[in-house]
């Protein structure tokens, strides 16, 4: 069992790598026309245990599953488990504007987090997960006779992608039997490319083509706490807290301007900028969190997260500002998450449906940014379910979240989403010595 899950889990990971680099190359990671501004749309953190719950995560404390939201949280384990976790979603949204509507599917890799004892007290993780994505294409066309002149007809495109990826190792210690803390290492890496095309019929007129390629990299600490404590009858009560440093912007961000007619270009405008001169940067992240459990039948949680990018310098950055004529700025960020699990009998062997853990959850926020002084909100619910398979602790995980994020009024465009996550989590015993050969 432990060579076969090892190999689950390199195959995992070696899949994740390939695809993860694929898309560091230009494919679609995720699909918004928001993604326009700034470092892109920010992904749920999490596992798809998490994802199933509403995101909740800060104060949850479990042996089964791998939480990587609160670095102090992987001390919960029991004595030589190592623990793994893979996941992948399925971006299902429907986009209007006025009158205009539109839809787009995609899948991609949500997760692959690993996590494994030191010692009595101590716990190591690691993993690789989404940060922000890009992904976006517009397009148009102006006929002949809207035009002054002979130029002929007009087409234009508007098209982004890429996104940043974010590599922690993370080790917590139980400081007590209660209190637990821990620290993360983010690496933040990726690359976002914006372009602009307008061609022109009319065979005496060039077509301008313009854009931005953008490379990115930082580095920042988080730190986590929880504080257990348990009452008479099984109950116990846990309170967590995490705080994200922020993480200056380095790299590059080279702006271009090209004309083109026939086989001759002329390059019209060029220039890089250092990011590492200036102020661009991931803002810090303040998270809270209280859950209550009952023994292995049921846990509630909610949990609060506070994030101020209003001084990130991303509003008149190149590459990172918007393109066209909506004013963008950044801002606040907030979400309040709520989530609850139930297992009817974890120990049942007459119904497998008894041994399922079923999850539900809801979660409201605003993101980072403000369009034309308006604020972007994001609202849903999610259910989810875990079916055990073989022996331990393996599951297979199955969640959806359906929700709506900005409005159709004032020119703005609303999402109307469901996603779909499945989640493997893997449990092995390692460093196991036996008595008899």
């Amino acid at each position: 069992m432990s060579k076969k899950i090892s190999a689950i889990v390199f195959t995992a990971m070696m899949l994740f790598s390939c695809l993860a680099a694929k898309a560091q190359e230009g494919s679609y990671s995720s699909f918004s026309p928001y993604s326009v501004f700034g470092i892109g749309n920010l992904s749920d953190a999490g596992t798809a245990y998490n994802s199933m719950m509403g995101g909740v995560g800060i104060a949850s404390r479990d042996h089964r599953y791998v939480n990587f939201l609160n670095p102090a949280a992987i001390t919960e384990r029991d004595s030589l488990s190592v623990l793994a976790d893979f996941g992948m979603f399925s971006d299902n949204r429907i986009y209007r504007q006025g009158d205009l509507r539109s839809a787009k599917n995609l899948i991609n890799i949500k997760d692959i987090v690993v996590s494994f004892p030191l010692g009595n007290r101590f716990a190591m993780s690691a993993g690789l997960v989404p940060f922000s994505s890009t992904g976006y294409s517009f397009s148009g066309r102006l006929e002949d006779d809207a035009m002054v002149g002979d130029i002929g007809n007009v087409n234009y495109k508007t098209a982004g992608q890429g996104g940043l990826y974010q590599l922690f190792f993370g080790i917590a210690a139980k400081v007590t039997d209660g209190l637990s803390v821990g620290v993360q290492g983010l690496y933040y890496f990726g690359n976002m490319e914006k372009t602009s095309t307008m061609s022109f019929s009319g065979s005496g007129y060039r077509s301008i083509n313009s854009g931005y390629k953008v490379n990115m990299n930082a580095i920042s600490p988080k730190f986590g706490a929880q504080y257990e404590h348990k009452f008479p009858g099984g109950m116990k009560m846990i309170a967590g807290a995490t705080y994200r440093l922020s993480a200056r912007m380095k790299g590059e961000s080279e702006y271009y301007k090209i004309a083109s007619i026939s086989n001759i270009s002329d390059t019209l405008a060029a220039n890089t900028l250092k990011l590492g001169e200036g102020d661009v940067k991931i803002a810090e992240e303040f998270g809270v969190g209280i859950s209550l459990r009952k023994g292995d039948k049921w846990m509630a949680e909610i949990d609060y997260t506070f994030s101020d990018w209003s001084g990130c310098g991303m509003n008149a950055t190149q590459g990172f500002s918007s393109l066209g004529e909506v004013k963008f700025s950044t801002t606040t960020s907030q979400k309040i998450r709520a989530g609850f699990e139930l297992v009817p009998n974890r120990n049942d062997i007459r119904s497998n449906l008894r041994r399922w853990s079923y999850r539900a959850g809801i979660y409201h926020g605003t993101d980072y940014f403000k369009l034309d002084g308006k604020k972007v909100k994001d609202t849903g619910v999610t259910f989810g379910v875990t079916v055990p398979v073989f022996r331990w602790y393996n599951g297979l995980s199955f969640g959806v979240s359906l929700g709506h994020r900005g409005t159709a009024a004032g020119g703005m465009t609303r999402e109307n989403y469901a996603n779909f996550s499945v989640g493997f989590n893997l449990h092995d015993i390692w460093f196991q010595k036996p008595r008899y050969e």
